[in-house]
């Protein structure tokens, strides 16, 4: 009886020391599980508690210093996706092939939007002012052609370089996508307008704050160029540099938006627009069509209809050399708009052409001389 007393005992001790130890042994592995579920999750605020010295507590020394890690890695991604768009480098990442430095030929649409009136209004705000003005001003143009996915390239100054295509954008897809990018640009202009006196702390600015936009669809050369030091994802050739000159030449028409022939074909029914001219843009030989963006399909106001249909008619008598009748219908067209910009410079060319008329092999296209 005393020995089976005895032995009951020490297998009860045993058992409750067993416990015990095995107890000590699966909680800080318990913990380390769930710790690890976390981080997979890519949940990286909380670290496991050190309990013991042992190899497990080693181990979960470890992995709360591979948790710090992984935070300091993750600040260090969110800190540079500022200055880089967090796609390109997580596309750098996945596809090795992005970074390769021979470059890809692809069809990209390429966007460049520039603040008017930046010269005067840099000349007339102190330094603090003016950075306070184009961080508002980049961060209200920046977040459409974020939201409509494009790239954002780079800034130069007051001006924003974007881009759309493969492999960020279904090439199908880029064109109508950098359009409605444009529209939603242009219609935070009024917004803008107000935000900027309050944040200077003045009743006006000495400009009127407003943007010009170039887009342009075509191909170009896509990849890391760059040095041994230092290299940059992005686009280059004809395509980017007839983008620029489009931004450009809204100087000239007094326009916010010119658009390549290429891209409204691409982007489909879904943007209202209207022919503005033809242009032969510096360091090209051939013109190109160029459209002005009006607005999404069906938002036109009626004196924006009639707007396009009169000057559709007088670009038509212009290209004729049917100089009266284009005037006629300039006029109208400023009747029903009285601010349009590029009426008013076509009322003003129709007078220097009747004065000097163009050659006979005139295709009605217009050279630009500059950038």
């Amino acid at each position: 009886m005393i020995s089976a007393i005895v032995t009951a005992i020490a297998a009860i001790l045993g058992l409750v020391f067993a416990m015990l130890v095995s107890n000590g042994i699966t909680r800080p592995v318990h913990r380390l599980l769930e710790g690890t579920r976390e981080v997979e999750a890519g949940h990286l605020e909380k670290s496991i508690d050190v309990t013991t010295r042992d190899e497990i507590g080693q181990l979960s020394v470890a992995f709360n210093r591979m948790i710090e890690r992984l935070r300091h890695n993750e600040r260090i991604r969110e800190t540079f996706g500022r200055y880089m768009d967090p796609r390109i480098a997580q596309g750098l990442l996945d596809q090795p092939a992005l970074a390769a430095a021979e470059g890809q030929r692809r069809v990209m649409t390429v966007m460049f939007c520039d603040m008017k009136g930046f010269t005067t209004l840099s000349e007339g705000v102190t330094p603090r002012g003016l950075v306070k003005v184009m961080n508002r001003y980049l961060s209200t143009m920046s977040e459409p052609i974020r939201s409509h996915r494009g790239i954002i390239d780079k800034y130069i100054g007051d001006a924003i370089m974007a881009y759309w295509g493969p492999p960020f954008v279904e090439e199908a897809d880029q064109a109508h996508f950098a359009c409605l990018a444009a529209i939603d640009m242009i219609g935070r202009i009024a917004t803008l307008r107000k935000e900027l006196p309050e944040l200077l702390g003045l009743r006006t600015i000495p400009i009127e704050c407003d943007v010009r936009i170039g887009i342009a669809t075509g191909e170009a050369l896509v990849g890391s160029i760059g040095s041994e030091l230092m290299m940059s994802y992005t686009v280059m050739g004809d395509t980017v540099n007839l983008a620029s000159r489009l931004e450009a030449a809204n100087k000239l028409y007094g326009s916010r938006s010119l658009v390549s022939e290429a891209t409204i074909a691409a982007a489909g029914a879904a943007i209202e627009v209207r022919e503005i001219d033809r242009l032969v843009v510096v360091g090209q030989t051939q013109p190109q069509v160029v459209f002005e963006i009006m607005g999404r399909a069906g938002e036109l106001a009626p004196k924006d209809k009639l707007l396009r249909t009169q000057y559709s008619e007088g670009l038509a008598a212009y290209r004729a050399r049917r100089w009266d009748e284009a005037r006629s219908a300039f006029n109208a067209a400023l009747e029903a708009v009285p601010d349009d910009g590029s009426a008013m410079t076509f009322a003003k060319r129709i007078d220097n052409r009747e004065e000097d008329p163009p050659p006979a092999d005139w295709d009605g296209s217009w050279r630009l001389e500059r950038k």
